[in-house]
């Protein structure tokens, strides 16, 4: 009988988890002014997390902490949220409808950003739940919490990459100007004090 309950119990198991809809998606792009993504959301009250990172602009010497702008909207054009001059953040809301959500980024400065954009929709459901047993809806709900961990410490993951490669962008930028600079510098302090008579 135990071992069964065991065989159920993982078939239950491996049904639930087959059943949890996930639908990750991830882009880096590269925006001169203004570009807009949509992504849809399939029910009514799922989750959607998302999160950017600007990871630099176009020229080395152009860096700058400016950020961008992003406005989600959703499918009847109601804005849900207003991120302003960002180089990165991470969010999430329930939709109240299902349908095309819209996330529009502007890039005020005059030089080109390379943004990494994900966008995680989590629902749960459980269509094919034969068992009755009230012991096993904690069991199923302990599982679906678990496995929305799992893509949350995925997604958390894929955003400290691109915070990373931001960061090392910038220490690659300042290091450059160092090098570029201070021996042109050296170079004119020896011309200064070359030309200087002190006779």
């Amino acid at each position: 009988l135990e071992k069964q309950f065991v065989e159920f119990a993982t078939v239950l198991i491996l049904a639930v988890l087959s059943s949890l809809q996930q639908e990750v998606s991830g882009i880096r792009f590269v925006i001169d002014r203004e570009e807009c993504f949509s992504h849809n959301v399939e029910y009514a009250r799922d989750t959607v997390h998302f999160s950017f990172v600007v990871i630099k602009s176009e020229g080395a010497w152009h860096y700058s902490p400016d950020g961008v702008d992003l406005v989600v909207k959703g499918p009847s054009g109601e804005q849900i949220h207003d991120f302003r001059d960002k180089t990165s953040e991470k969010f999430q809301f329930v939709a109240e409808k299902n349908g095309l959500h819209r996330f529009c980024f502007t890039n005020k400065s005059p030089y080109h950003e390379t943004i990494d954009f994900d966008v995680h929709e989590a629902h749960f459901t459980y269509h094919d739940e034969h068992a009755k047993d009230e012991h096993l809806k904690p069991l199923l709900e302990q599982i679906a919490r678990i496995e929305e961990a799992l893509y949350n410490i995925q997604f958390e993951q894929h955003w400290l990459e691109a915070q990373t490669d931001q960061q090392a962008i910038g220490i690659s930028i300042n290091c450059d100007f160092h090098l570029t600079v201070f021996p042109e510098y050296f170079g004119s302090a020896q011309t200064l004090i070359g030309s200087l008579d002190f006779t």
